[in-house]
């Protein structure tokens, strides 16, 4: 608008006062965009409709600054709304760049405080991630609108002390599940069963990436956290609180993980108490806490999650709603007020809009929390921050349950050498606790510090997967160092573009619960009795399961090292091709598929060796020297290290790419997805493969090898795609041939044939159940005799949730060429496998089994003497054809690169 020039300065005040009250107002109704309120019943705004909201509302309020954080899997832009008061946003750089200094911590006790003056509050508010959980990413369109469009003294103040950052994690999800809801003109049989996953490869367990960062959502999320904005709340919203309850919030159920500050629980505590607060106020009930939910603190990987390993106070709640119809059920224990559940909500039909409600108020609640506590909140923030980096620097041990059992253990060894009497009972006994010695032994033992760092050589044999866990660590905000000259650590030498992780940083709880094993207490319902399940894993360490060597410094060390920028990702060193009549790429080294792909792509000619030669394992590549042009593009982009040679290894055979068929199933397999993502990433070609197809048979002229990772096969479990399907005439005709289900009766037949007839067949996980159907010699090994018969055994007997086990392995084989002697490998109740004594002239042989000490490395294991001897990977001759069986979780959400040659050495012809 024009304005004539107002000479009033008291009028002048009135009208700035009145333009600015008229410019919230200004903002678009979502009713006005969409043509429908957010809540209503039966509706669903897409991604792309509220790509145009974020944009309208961008344009209309002052108070909205809508930025791109990066691209989708799909190529969608991943917005993030900023929202604070309009003033702030011309200092708005200042206050990214106090939160990150006081969130690294790398400043003086004086500079903090006065930085938490200058300071304001970030927090992270998001929806959307898991789409299915439609609420989350619908709130997030009603939250833009209330923040920027209210007037009210709460809204205003919090716009004035806080930087709020509202995001959408998972746009494509959104566009997915909204546009199949929507489509059916038959509001009342509008159904979210949608016919695939609502991310493009990996559905669900896009909430399980958040320390490795494979997706690029994940990693567009990671950036703003952990090297951008460094917000001290991160809120996510889910799907759905526990039956006959609205929602599920902090405080959260023990155990939680003791490698991060303890601050983290206690401000859980009162964000928490903050929230259930507000709801009580609002006379809205039906929250639930505590022991009232699954939901723990102990699990690193999720985006409320990991969090807590980088000093932030992640807050997840899980609600109830639908846009059908839906009633909170009648739940009588639930009807009770207790501590977890204090004011019960009363069962009935439950609106769409009521949920959307409760978000707002929940997300109000936390806004308010960072208003009245800002100072506190940044405070807390960098002194978390300052604990990790003086912890790095001195003698710590972490107290972990086998320190406290060992102290246990000890003082019990010491009372069977003596014969106590009941004066030394009293004495030793529980109520006036041990002798200090005990906890001496323990907690000034040396060698059970944490270390102070991590040394990765730069001549470890898979060094471009050492790049890639450490790319994992940078994304996620961690300082990393490189050598840049030889240097010598506690008498051992390591060359020029080595790699050293420090643990004397902010995010250190981060780099311990990368590098070091978790070790979750025993946990039961109530002695002897059910173990109680963790939240998704007990034990992940990534070092493990990416094979990747690191070693431990116990002592301060220096060194010629120079710091790497925040955020700055690494790239494997290109390699140089030497001149020779061949060469040799190294088996052990991942990349070394992916560059041969590369290669036979060129019409290169590989071939694979069969013993040992020049210094490099059975299984590595040969490559003649016509082919080194093509080679010396494939060794500077990936960092494979040519060995040059003089001829060809004698026994060596030419490679081929193999037909490739990857198994998934009506609704999306997210394991078979990850592999998707996998074979793409190491450029192997495949085609998805569904059951009408296995059934329709012919399989041979079509495929080379079948690969079934996880759920599908008949009576094998793993989940996933067990609900009911659709009748073809209720779904586009683009979905008809995902329909159906491997059966006994017409699956299995069809399978083995194509074994029969030369075909091979790969099997991962629960999909190892195909041995059982075609009555190879191998059987349960988890089991005992009662009463003179084979019973499988009980939780209470044996219980491995996700935990990373070490196995041995035959590296001879072929199957497992490129692999050490053994493995770690992340384990979740998978099968263990017994042979019989004829197994081997049936043409059954071992691949990897469990030895005969624990083989726990990381997590939970109760009653690991049942896994002596067993199992875990087997070869089987079926006719022409092989069929591959491995156990263990050997592509687990892509982490586990560590044990991906397993998988790849059967891709070849």
């Amino acid at each position: 608008m024009k304005f004539s020039i107002l000479r009033q300065s008291g009028f002048l005040i009135a009208l700035v006062f009145w333009v600015s009250f008229s410019e919230a107002q200004t903002v678009p109704t979502p009713k006005s965009h969409f043509g429908f309120d957010i809540g209503d019943e039966y509706m669903l705004a897409n991604f792309s409709q509220a790509e145009a909201y974020f944009k309208k509302v961008d344009e209309a309020s002052d108070r909205v600054k809508l930025v791109e954080i990066g691209k989708t899997e799909f190529g969608r832009s991943q917005p993030m709304m900023i929202i604070t008061a309009p003033k702030n946003f011309s200092q708005l750089d200042r206050y990214k760049e106090i939160s990150q200094k006081l969130g690294r911590a790398e400043i003086s006790e004086s500079e903090a405080k006065a930085l938490v003056k200058e300071g304001k509050p970030v927090v992270w508010i998001d929806g959307g991630l898991h789409a299915n959980e439609v609420v989350g990413a619908q709130q997030v369109i009603e939250t833009l609108y209330q923040l920027a469009s209210r007037n009210d003294e709460e809204t205003l103040k919090i716009l004035d002390e806080v930087i709020i950052l509202l995001v959408h994690v998972n746009p494509d999800g959104m566009e997915i599940m909204s546009d199949w809801y929507m489509s059916n003109p038959d509001k009342t049989k509008r159904n979210q069963n949608i016919p695939v996953l609502y991310q493009k490869y990996v559905g669900h367990d896009n909430n399980r990436d958040f320390y490795m960062n494979n997706m690029s959502e994940s990693s567009n999320i990671s950036l703003q956290q952990y090297v951008e904005w460094l917000p001290q709340i991160v809120y996510n919203h889910h799907q759905a609180g526990p039956a006959g309850t609205v929602v599920a919030g902090p405080p959260y159920r023990d155990p939680f993980n003791h490698v991060f500050d303890p601050l983290i629980i206690t401000s859980l505590d009162a964000v928490g108490a903050a929230m259930i607060n507000r709801l009580h106020v609002e006379d809205k009930p039906g929250y639930t806490r505590l022991d009232g939910s699954v939901f723990s603190t102990w699990w690193n990987g999720g985006l409320r999650t990991t969090p807590y390993y980088h000093n932030m106070i992640g807050i997840l709640t899980e609600i109830v709603g639908s846009p059908s119809p839906y009633s909170i059920p009648l739940v009588p224990d639930r009807l009770i007020p207790n501590n977890g559940n204090p004011f019960p909500v009363t069962p009935g039909p439950w609106p769409f809009r009521r949920s959307i409600d409760y978000s707002v108020s929940l997300n109000y609640a936390i806004l308010n929390h960072a208003v009245r506590h800002g100072d506190e909140l940044l405070y807390n923030f960098y002194k978390m921050g300052r604990n990790s980096i003086e912890r790095g620097n001195t003698d710590t041990w972490t107290r972990f349950p086998k320190y406290a059992q060992a102290i246990q253990d000890e003082f019990d060894a010491a009372q069977k050498k003596k014969e106590a009497d009941d004066e030394d009972a009293a004495y030793f006994g529980f109520r006036s606790g041990l002798p200090i010695q005990f906890y001496d032994s323990v907690y000034k033992d040396p060698s059970l510090r944490d270390p102070r760092g991590y040394i990765l050589p730069a001549d470890q044999a898979d060094f471009p997967t050492a790049i890639k866990f450490l790319n994992a660590l940078i994304k996620s905000g961690v300082v990393v160092h490189r050598a840049t000259a030889d240097f010598m650590v506690n008498g051992k030498s390591y060359p020029k573009g080595s790699y050293i992780v420090k643990t004397a940083q902010a995010f250190r709880p981060h780099v311990l619960d990368m590098f070091e094993p978790q070790d979750h207490p025993n946990d039961f319902l109530y002695p002897g009795g059910p173990p109680i399940r963790p939240y998704d894993a007990a034990g992940w360490t990534l070092a493990y399961q990416m094979g990747v060597q690191a070693d431990r410094i116990m002592e301060g060390f220096e060194g010629p090292f120079e710091r790497i920028a925040y955020g700055q990702l690494l790239a494997p060193e290109p390699a140089s091709v030497p001149s020779a009549s061949g060469y040799l790429l190294d088996a052990r080294v991942n990349d070394s598929f992916l560059a041969v792909n590369d290669l036979l792509k060129a019409k290169v000619k590989v071939y694979r060796t069969s013993t040992a030669s020049n210094g490099l394992p059975a299984g590595s590549f040969y490559i003649p020297g016509s082919g080194k042009k093509a080679l010396e593009t494939v060794s500077k982009s990936y960092g494979v290290k040519p060995v040059g040679v003089q001829g060809q290894p004698s026994g060596s055979k030419e490679v081929k790419p193999s037909r490739i068929g990857l198994f998934d199933m009506y609704g999306g397999s997210m394991p078979s997805g990850w592999v998707r993502w996998m074979m793409e990433q190491f450029h192997f070609d495949y085609k998805q493969v569904f059951a009408q197809e296995i059934d329709g048979g012919n399989l041979n002229s079509k495929y080379d090898v079948i690969l079934f990772i996880g759920p599908g096969m008949p009576g094998g479990g793993g989940g996933y795609g067990g609900g009911s399907q659709p009748k073809k005439e209720d779904i586009p005709a683009e979905y008809h041939n995902m329909l159906g289900r491997l059966t006994v009766d017409k699956s299995i037949p069809q399978l083995k044939s194509y074994l029969e007839n030369g075909g091979q067949i790969i099997t991962v996980g629960a999909a190892t159940s195909l041995a059982n159907h075609l009555n190879l010699p191998v059987s349960n090994a988890l089991v005992e005799i009662v009463e003179g018969k084979e019973r499988s055994l009980t939780g209470d007997k044996y219980y491995i949730p996700g935990s990373v086990l070490e196995m041995h392995v035959d590296n001879s084989a072929t199957a497992n060429y490129g692999m050490g002697a053994t493995a770690n490998v992340l384990f979740n109740n998978n099968p263990v496998f017994k042979l019989s004594p004829d197994a081997a002239l049936k043409g059954v042989k071992p691949l990897a089994w469990f030895g005969t000490e624990p083989p726990l490395k990381s997590g939970w294991a109760w009653g690991q003497q049942y896994l002596k001897n067993g199992v875990t990977a087997f070869e089987a001759q079926v006719g022409k054809g092989k069929l591959y069986a491995f156990s263990p979780e050997i592509t687990f959400r892509a982490q586990s690169h560590g044990t991906f040659k397993m998988l790849f050495n059967g891709l070849y012809k």
